[in-house]
């Protein structure tokens, strides 16, 4: 009986006390490792005449296959048989996880900032839980002001009116921060952009209880309206992209004089204002309102602490919910299903 005859001899009585996948990827190493035991009997070769290598080398091949053909059967046997036992094959790949994103909210929050953040705007957030005084009075609106009342301002019952702020309220806009920014700084200049959650009990298509707003404010000597037209322009082009279209139409807001409503193009229908033939039920007409602006008013400045006669600034608020569903290329019809909890929805994202 020749060498190779006796390794193979003994590679099957090693095969079988195998009975496991470690022992058999142990006798692979043994018999055909770069140190094993056929690499060894190839050593010899040199020795033989022409013929016997050739011969050797022929035996040796076939002694290889066999080798690897009987553990792969001998491994399928083990493997068959651990099924039923609590075998883990650590060779397989491990199982994929879903893999979580931010909220659309967040990342719309996350773009405005930088947005703001290359004109020199710093950004801030006040209070949620706010007093009457911030949110109405130092804003030019009197006691009897529509805004004021519990049809459109979440009043905190359990907390005693204030003789100098009022009552406390969940904020119903960023607004507040105006002033609040303003005793802050003291001394213009000012360029603040202000996020925060905002709360009104208003519920359809393009309005939820609980909302977020950006406030933008900017106080300094000899600023106008063409300042303010030019930041939203920035804005939007930053935003929305170029195939939008921006207009300002004259509005009336107590804490700002003149005052605007900057619309966009409607991102549902596409300015149309229709939908396969029916009215868009986001905008009705083609256009959506984004915010309102204007010039801040001298009481504003004068209860900010700051000289109206010397200073002038304009001042936005935008529903960040709102601009969202106008993006381009989101197609939202209904804002209320952003805080709906659907994974189908968000995992868009």
């Amino acid at each position: 009986m020749n060498n190779v005859d006796k390794l193979h001899l003994q590679f099957k009585k090693d095969l079988s006390k195998s009975t496991s996948t470690s022992d058999l990827d142990n006798l692979h190493i043994k018999y055909l490792g770069r140190k094993g035991l056929i690499n060894k009997l190839l050593q010899s070769i040199y020795k033989l005449r022409p013929e016997e290598k050739k011969e050797l080398g022929k035996k040796v091949n076939e002694l290889k296959t066999s080798i690897n053909q009987l553990i792969g059967v001998r491994r399928q046997e083990v493997l068959k048989k651990a099924k039923s036992t609590s075998y883990v094959d650590m060779t397989l790949p491990g199982k994929q996880y879903p893999k979580g994103s931010l909220h659309l909210v967040s990342y719309a929050i996350e773009e405005i900032s930088k947005i703001f953040q290359k004109i020199g705007f710093i950004r801030m957030t006040y209070p949620e839980v706010e007093w009457e005084y911030f949110s109405f009075d130092a804003l030019n609106m009197p006691p009897g002001h529509p805004a004021r009342d519990d049809f459109e301002t979440f009043f905190i019952d359990y907390s005693p009116k204030n003789l100098k702020y009022g009552k406390m309220i969940l904020s119903p806009h960023t607004s507040s921060g105006q002033v609040r920014e303003m005793l802050r700084v003291k001394k213009p200049p000012i360029r603040m952009i202000n996020i925060a959650k905002c709360y009104r009990p208003n519920w359809d298509t393009t309005h939820t209880p609980m909302f977020h707003q950006f406030e933008g404010l900017c106080i300094d000597e000899n600023i106008n309206i063409t300042h303010l037209k030019g930041t939203i322009d920035y804005f939007a082009k930053e935003f929305f992209g170029e195939n939008r279209e921006i207009r300002l139409r004259p509005a009336h807001f107590q804490f700002t004089e003149p005052s605007f409503e900057p619309d966009i193009t409607c991102g549902v229908c596409l300015g149309k204002g229709v939908i396969n033939e029916r009215k868009c039920r986001v905008c009705k007409s083609g256009w959506l309102e984004l915010a309102g602006a204007g010039m801040v008013h001298p009481n504003v400045l004068s209860a900010g602490g700051i000289d109206p006669e010397k200073y002038t600034g304009w001042a936005f608020g935008f529903g960040i919910e709102r601009v969202t569903m106008m993006k381009e290329g989101i197609m939202l019809d209904d804002m209320r299903i952003l805080y709906d909890n659907d994974i189908r929805f968000l995992s868009q994202f």
